[in-house]
């Protein structure tokens, strides 16, 4: 880990401040979440605050925290903030997929079965075995459409809702000016699939009066996104790291729509 690394915390703002900002979940202090997450250069006093303000926020996510809590529990991790843990849940990871199938499901039945017909609940109990784990792409692709979770009403575009809330990548077209504009892979439903589409020029945010997580950015770079919000530079490893997972919860979630 260098001097650029975030913490657990900070990570977990970065991902979690683009859908709390409009009021979807989490605590509403996105204000916080904002300016704690993107906090640099900070004495060791300052950096204490940041991760304790972080971590109460974090804990108020009742959508992700919970997913935190099991990948930390499984692999005997204390912390569920650990840079690690938030690594699996955003993006995935060793952790992730190292979660035991039985324990997911463990954890799925306690947070979703109740909010379920017991139909539904027969098609999502069976994910784990088949090679779902608990990460951001499963929430969105299996959990999201039969349970919610999210505030904000009735849905009217539940594909446009998932690829805006599922955790996204797009190559960068220009590295001057806000908004960011990227060279998006969009989600479509085809033949009553999903699957991700050609890519697509995209208007993204990274700025908000002034504050945001994304400073130093070329063309060429590829950046991840969260709804309008550009969360950080994706190194090469860590794309791929994404984007196998998110083909994957895709092609596991097709088989039950």
């Amino acid at each position: 880990m260098d001097a650029t690394t975030p913490t657990g915390p900070v990570l977990f703002a970065r991902y979690a401040f683009g859908p709390n900002r409009l009021g979807l979940c989490g605590p509403e202090d996105w204000r916080s979440l904002l300016e704690l997450g993107a906090a640099s250069g900070a004495t060791e006093s300052q950096a204490l605050e940041i991760d304790h303000g972080l971590r109460d926020l974090a804990a108020g996510f009742e959508g992700a925290y919970p997913y935190l809590e099991l990948i930390a529990s499984a692999h005997g991790i204390a912390d569920p903030m650990d840079l690690r843990v938030v690594d699996a849940y955003w993006i995935g990871n060793a952790l992730s997929d190292g979660v035991d199938p039985v324990l997911m499901t463990q954890s799925m039945d306690s947070r979703f079965r109740s909010q379920l017909l017991p139909e539904a609940w027969k098609w999502l109990e069976g994910k784990p075995e088949a090679g779902a784990r608990p990460t951001h792409a499963f929430h969105v692709f299996d959990i999201f459409p039969r349970v919610g979770l999210m505030r904000g009403g009735a849905v009217t575009d539940a594909v446009g809702l998932m690829d805006s809330c599922r955790i996204r990548w797009g190559r960068v077209l220009e590295s001057s000016g806000e908004p960011r504009v990227v060279n998006g892979v969009p989600l479509g439903l085809g033949e009553g699939k999903l699957a991700l589409e050609e890519p697509k020029v995209q208007t993204v945010r990274r700025w908000l009066d002034g504050t945001g997580f994304v400073s130093d950015v070329s063309v060429g770079d590829v950046v991840s996104l969260h709804w309008d919000w550009a969360c950080e530079v994706l190194s090469p490893s860590r794309l791929d790291a994404l984007q196998r997972r998110t083909l994957l919860q895709l092609e596991l979630a097709n088989q039950t729509i």
